[in-house]
C-alpha cells in the first residue's frame, strides 16, 4: 500500500474525527451477518502525503459487491450541550462531530485533504431470494487518487483493502418491540419548501416514513390533527391535519378521511405496523386543546386551540364525535387495534386530578384500546390513572419492579452515564439499548425526536445542516435522527444506524431465546461483564457489542447443526 494514503476497515461503532490519527481506530475487517441483516462498517482514510485536495475514487469487487452501498460520513457542527468529561463522552468541546451519512457525489469520489481522517460508510444488504456463498468472502475496495487540475492533472493508484464477510443462513425474526420516534409532518414540509399535503409533501413524507421503517421504527405519529408538541403557549405549528372537519350545526361535525386514507395506504405499503395518535390535550398540564381546523360556513377556521378549556363542554362534545368516528373508520381499515392514543405528555402529581378528568373525557370511546403517555412519576402511576406509562429510563427503577403488563421506556436529552444518542456519545452507548430492552423485557420504546427541525418551543424552523442543537436548546443530535437531504432525499445519521443495530440485536437475542432458551441467552449476554447488565450498569466498549453479535449468531448456528 503506498505511503501516501493510510486505509483501515473499522466497525460501525467508531466515530472518525477529522483530527484523529488513523492508528487510533481499532481495525476490524472480519464480519458475520444474518441473512436478512444489514451489515455496516467503515473505511477510514487518511491522505498522509499528497498536497492539495485530491479526489479518492474507488471500486468494489467480490461476490457481495452488488449488494454494497457506500456513503460519505460528514462531520456536523456542534455548539453546546455536549456533556461532561466524567460522563464517558468522546468530546465535550464545540466542534465538528462525525454524524451525517451523505450519498456519494463529486463524481463518486471523496475529496481528501492532507492530514485529515475521513470515513466512508459501507452497508451490505442481501435482497430476499438471492443466493450468496456459504463461505467467508472478500469485499475489496480499490482506490485511485486523482487531481483534476487543468495545469497538472495526475492519477495515482492508492492500492486496495478488503473486508471479509460471511453470510449466515440464519434469519432474524420479525421485530416485536414497538418503536416510535416522533415524526413531525410540519417539519418535513418546512425543510423541503412544500405546502402541507401537496404532492411534493407526500413524496417527502413517503421517503421519511420508508427510512424510519427500514431502520426498525414501526410506529408512526399520525397527525389526525396538528400535534401541539413542544410549542410555546399561544403558538401554532404549521397545520398538518389529516382529518377534514366540517361544522354542520351547533355541536355537530362531519369528518372526511380522504387524506387519512392516503396516509394509511402509504404506511401500510411501507410496512408500518402501529399508528400513534397525537395528544388530545396540550403539554405542561393538559390545560388546553390542540389546534383543530374546520370548515365553518364555507371557510376554514380554527375551532379549538390554546384558547379552549380542556374540560369545556364544547370540546367534550367534539371529542366524543371525533373519536367515535375515527375508531369506526380505523375498524373499517383494519388498523384499530394497532392504534395507540395519548392524553398529555409527562403529567406531574400536581396535575393528577385534572389529568384524570381529561382522560375520563375520552376513555369511554377508547375502551379496549391502548392509551400511553410519557410518565416518570411513579407516585402518579400508583394512583391507577394510566395503565401503560412510558417512564424516562433515568427514572424507571420503580416501574421496572412493578407488574406492568406492557412495559415501555423512553429517553431524551443526554442522561448522565445512560444510553443516549447525542453527537458526543460513543456509538456503542447508543446501540447498547437493544440489549437493555431485551434484558428488561420491554415492549415499547419512544423518543420524541425523529425529525424535530425547530428551536425551543417551536418558535422558528431550524436548518439542521448548520444548527444541530435547536439553537442552543438541546444536546446536538437529540432532536433528530435524519437530515433533510439537499438532493430531495432523506440522509441518515450514524446514530440512526446505531438504533437500527440495537433493534437487530434485540431480534437476534429473541432468536437465540427461541432456540436455546432464556437462561442460555442471558449467559451469552453476561460473558465479559462483571455484573448483570441493566439500564444503569452495562459494558461501555464497542468490543462487547461486536463480540456479543457474533457469539449469539454462532451459538444458534451450532445448536441447529
Amino acid at each position: 500500500m503506498p505511503n501516501e494514503c493510510a486505509m483501515r476497515i473499522v466497525s460501525s461503532l467508531e466515530k472518525c474525527f477529522w483530527d484523529e490519527k488513523i492508528t487510533q481506530k481499532p481495525e476490524r475487517d472480519h464480519y458475520l451477518m444474518y441473512r436478512n441483516e444489514k451489515l455496516s462498517f467503515q473505511l477510514a482514510l487518511c491522505n498522509q502525503a499528497l498536497d492539495g485536495t485530491p479526489e479518492f475514487c474507488f471500486c468494489v469487487s467480490g461476490a457481495l459487491a452488488d449488494y454494497v452501498t457506500v456513503r460519505e460520513v460528514i462531520s456536523m457542527p456542534a455548539h453546546s450541550g455536549l456533556g461532561g468529561e466524567d460522563d464517558g463522552c468522546l468530546r465535550t468541546a464545540p466542534g465538528l462531530y462525525p454524524d451525517m451519512l451523505r450519498p456519494m457525489h463529486y463524481r463518486g469520489g471523496i475529496p481528501l485533504p492532507k492530514g485529515q481522517l475521513r470515513a466512508l460508510w459501507v452497508d451490505v444488504q442481501i435482497p430476499e431470494g438471492v443466493d450468496v456463498p456459504a463461505e467467508e468472502t472478500a469485499l475489496t475496495f480499490s482506490f485511485v487518487a486523482k487531481n483534476f487540475s487543468y495545469s497538472y492533472p495526475w492519477e495515482l493508484d492508492m492500492g486496495e483493502i478488503s473486508a471479509y464477510v460471511r453470510v449466515s443462513p440464519l434469519k432474524l425474526p420479525a421485530q416485536t418491540l414497538i418503536h416510535t420516534e416522533w415524526l413531525y409532518s410540519d417539519c418535513i414540509a418546512e425543510a423541503h419548501g412544500a405546502e402541507a399535503f401537496s404532492e411534493k409533501h407526500w413524496e417527502m413524507l413517503e421517503k421519511y416514513v420508508k427510512t424510519a421503517v427500514d431502520n426498525g421504527i414501526n410506529m408512526i405519529l399520525t397527525p389526525l390533527f396538528t400535534p401541539e408538541l413542544d410549542t410555546y403557549i399561544g403558538g401554532e405549528r404549521l397545520t398538518t391535519q389529516l382529518v377534514k372537519i366540517t361544522v354542520t350545526g351547533k355541536d355537530t361535525y362531519a369528518f372526511d378521511y380522504t387524506l387519512l386514507d392516503r396516509w394509511i395506504d402509504m404506511c401500510e405499503r411501507l410496512g408500518v405496523t402501529y399508528y400513534e395518535i397525537p395528544h388530545f390535550f396540550t403539554q405542561w398540564g393538559a390545560e388546553h386543546a390542540p389546534k383543530f381546523i374546520a370548515t365553518v360556513d364555507g371557510e376554514e377556521t380554527r375551532i379549538f386551540g390554546w384558547e379552549t378549556d380542556a374540560l369545556g363542554e364544547e370540546y367534550r362534545v367534539f371529542l366524543a364525535q371525533l373519536i367515535t368516528s375515527f375508531v369506526a373508520h380505523a375498524k373499517s381499515r383494519g388498523i384499530d387495534k394497532r392504534c395507540y392514543y395519548h392524553i398529555s405528555d409527562e403529567p406531574r402529581l400536581e396535575h393528577l386530578e385534572h389529568y384524570k378528568a381529561c382522560k375520563n373525557r375520552v376513555a369511554p370511546y377508547l375502551e379496549g384500546y391502548a392509551i400511553i403517555d410519557a410518565l416518570s412519576d411513579f407516585d402518579f402511576y400508583k394512583t391507577g390513572a394510566l395503565d401503560i406509562p412510558v417512564p424516562a429510563i433515568k427514572r424507571c427503577h420503580d416501574f421496572l419492579r412493578a407488574d406492568i403488563a406492557e412495559p415501555w421506556v423512553y429517553y431524551c436529552g443526554a442522561p448522565i452515564n445512560l444510553t443516549g444518542r447525542c453527537f458526543s456519545h460513543p456509538t456503542a452507548r447508543t446501540r447498547i439499548l437493544g440489549v437493555q430492552l431485551y434484558r428488561h423485557r420491554i415492549k415499547g420504546f419512544l423518543h420524541w425526536g425523529y425529525n424535530f427541525y425547530r428551536n425551543r418551543h417551536s418558535y422558528d424552523h431550524v436548518d439542521v445542516l448548520g444548527c444541530t442543537d435547536a439553537e442552543y436548546w438541546t444536546s446536538p443530535g437529540n432532536a433528530f435522527l435524519v437530515y433533510p437531504g439537499t438532493d430531495g432525499t432523506v440522509w441518515e445519521s450514524i446514530r440512526l444506524n446505531a438504533m437500527r443495530e440495537a433493534m437487530d440485536d434485540m431480534r437476534a437475542l429473541a432468536l437465540c431465546e427461541s432456540v436455546l432458551g432464556r437462561e442460555k441467552t442471558e449467559e451469552l449476554i453476561s460473558v465479559g461483564t462483571l455484573e448483570p447488565l441493566t439500564f444503569f450498569a452495562y459494558p461501555k466498549s464497542s468490543d462487547y457489542l461486536l463480540s456479543l453479535h457474533d457469539r449469539v449468531l454462532l451459538a444458534v448456528e451450532q445448536a441447529q447443526i
